[in-house]
């Protein structure tokens, strides 16, 4: 087993996150620029809940992840936390980088004081499934999304590729 690194990511990361978005299909072949990340980020940044955390291997980074701590009114205030944009390079999985890095965001979650941890998993991306089951994810409930856009902001009609009709 290689030796993994998770930590909070840098803008020196940048590129190497970007690449291992792409790389996994996370970023459905639409992906910010090195600047825009950066600015992107600088805004997200302000906000003290969110963390994009990178997992290094020999320097190089090989995954990455997402990690928002909510703060609500609901359950007396119980803080829960939820882990977005998992991807971990091609050449890279099967190494026990996914698996750290979920053992990092429910580490982190505990030390924060969160009585649960949630994610969402496409529902065609059986073997990711698997995979967070194996973790002791439990399938909860119902996942549910309205667009908005047929584009995430942001992106000219030039980069972007027309979403398939939802069924009624």
């Amino acid at each position: 087993m290689p030796v993994i690194e998770i930590r909070d990511a840098s803008d020196g990361d940048l590129p190497g996150v970007l690449r291992v978005l792409a790389e996994s299909g996370i970023d459905a072949s639409i992906s910010f620029t090195v600047e825009e990340a950066r600015a992107h980020l600088a805004r997200i940044r302000s906000r003290s809940s969110f963390r994009l955390l990178v997992a290094t291997v020999d320097g190089e980074i090989a995954g990455t992840y997402s990690l928002v701590i909510l703060d609500k009114l609901g359950k007396r205030g119980a803080l829960s936390g939820v882990v977005e944009d998992v991807g971990v390079a091609p050449r890279r999985q099967g190494q026990g980088i996914g698996r750290a890095m979920m053992a990092h965001a429910l580490e982190e979650c505990r030390k924060a004081g969160c009585y649960k941890l949630a994610l969402s998993s496409n529902v065609k991306r059986e073997g990711a499934h698997r995979f967070y089951e194996s973790l002791g994810f439990e399938r909860h409930g119902y996942s549910y999304a309205v667009f908005l856009s047929d584009r995430p902001p942001g992106l000219s009609s030039s980069l972007h590729t027309e979403r398939q009709p939802r069924p009624p």
